[in-house]
């Protein structure tokens, strides 16, 4: 490492000791890519380092995660969504660096856009309403992700002014977009909870859309569509001899989920001190062994139930209702709300939705249903792609997670909710598999 020459030694100690050691192994397992990383613990570092592998849609089919003291330690081993190992070099590179800096944060920029964050009541055809009016105000929308659940929606959107081609800063037309946005989000009945927001920082997308649903408190709210997910399931108990309260999840897997839960572990201000996932097939198990900031395991019957309730949503959030469908044209003012209306016309519900624009080229994903939550009508599907075009929207299979080659020495203890593990059997597993010692018994 190269200092500055301003850098005495002991600010050369600091950095190293706060600086992560990143080790990156495929010679270990034959079906993934082992990444490891060792760091002073801070509060929210496990998410950063889940962050990174999260970002670049990597499928963790195993992690191993130890943070007592003031170090922590995870393993994870990873594959891409064909589960295939890591080969890429310059992907390599990216998640080593970007691990290797995970312990100073990550730091919000602006991107020279403008961010709007919007909550509100969810129903057919709100999303074809709201990028109408960003359309008629003359906002490009250039990025935007939307997520629905238990019929409450949030979204943030990206957007820049259609004649200077950069963020809107004018405090008139602010006030237009904002008083306009909330009398679509607000309809007939939802005056109180409709929220609307305006930022030019740049913020992790997927972490501030769990933020924005927490906030909102869909965990606590009865779906209004008929919507079909897997159902999670979560247990939490305390484990009095040790102080830990333990969580256990079984659901199926999906690309993000270690993100989506620990993300809100984190935002609820839990401490995850050990953890173990496990996927077998399309199901995953994950355990996790909390406290709260402050050292103290969960304390109330109430309490022990939101966290069942919010988990339960972090799951769910990102579920993948209906028909993945994907445009990708070239980009003009106005496409969006026209695509999104068409929709809206031909009786279908977007449930998710990512946006994104690259050169000119848009580049857009949504999950549609029809208006109560059923599978679309194939017939329906086709008629909207020939008013949009067969080119250019396609229909997508999900994309599927294979953990079916994995290897035997790669088998991890089941994590039934009934046992227990000890934390000396937990760190020992841990220290195995790092190849720390030569037996996990």
């Amino acid at each position: 490492m190269e200092w500055p020459a301003c850098t005495d030694e002991y600010e050369k100690l600091i950095i190293r000791m706060n600086t992560p050691r990143v080790v990156i192994d495929n010679s270990v397992f034959s079906s993934a890519t082992l990444v490891k990383v060792d760091s002073a613990r801070r509060h929210g570092i496990l998410l950063d380092a889940v962050e990174v592998l999260a970002d670049l849609n990597l499928s963790i089919k195993k992690a191993y995660i130890s943070a007592d003291g003031k170090w922590f330690m995870d393993v994870f081993h990873v594959t891409d969504q064909n589960g295939n190992k890591i080969i890429d070099e310059s992907v390599l590179k990216y998640i080593e660096q970007s691990l290797g800096n995970i312990h100073y944060g990550r730091t919000n920029l602006s991107n020279g856009l403008t961010a709007l964050e919007l909550t509100g009541t969810d129903r057919v055809g709100l999303l074809s309403e709201v990028f109408a009016v960003l359309a008629d105000l003359q906002c490009d929308v250039v990025e935007s992700k939307v997520w629905t659940h238990n019929g409450r929606i949030a979204s943030l959107i990206y957007v820049k002014d259609s004649s200077s081609g950069s963020a809107i800063e004018d405090s008139q037309k602010i006030n237009k977009i904002e008083l306009r946005l909330r009398n679509v989000l607000k309809g007939d009945n939802d005056i109180r909870s409709a929220k609307i927001s305006f930022s030019m920082a740049v913020m992790h997308t997927e972490r501030r859309l769990h933020q924005l649903m927490f906030v909102d408190r869909d965990y606590e709210r009865a779906p209004i569509l008929k919507l079909t997910s897997d159902n999670a399931s979560v247990t939490v108990q305390n484990w009095e001899g040790r102080g830990y309260s333990v969580v256990n999840v079984q659901c199926k897997d999906r690309t993000k989920l270690l993100f989506d839960i620990v993300c809100n572990l984190t935002d609820m201000e839990y401490v995850v001190f050990h953890a173990t996932i496990n996927t077998d097939g399309d199901r995953a198990y994950l355990e996790f062994y909390i406290r709260h900031k402050d050292g103290t395991p969960i304390s109330s019957e109430p309490e022990r139930q939101r966290v069942i309730q919010c988990l339960k949503a972090a799951v769910e959030r990102r579920a993948s209702e209906g028909v993945r469908l994907e445009l990708c044209t070239e980009d003009r003012q106005g496409l969006l709300a026209e695509v999104v209306r068409t929709f809206r016309e031909n009786g279908l519900n977007v449930t998710r939705a990512e946006i994104s624009t690259i050169g000119n080229m848009a580049k857009n994903i949504f999950y549609v249903t029809d208006a109560i939550g059923n599978p679309a009508d194939s017939k329906i599907i086709e008629s909207v792609r020939q008013k949009i075009g067969l080119s250019n929207l396609e229909v997508k299979e999900l994309p599927l997670i294979n953990h079916q080659e994995a290897e035997r020495e790669d088998q991890a203890v089941g994590m039934g909710g009934a046992v227990l593990l000890s934390i000396g059997s937990l760190v020992r597993r841990n220290l195995y598999h790092l190849g720390l010692i030569k037996s996990c018994s």
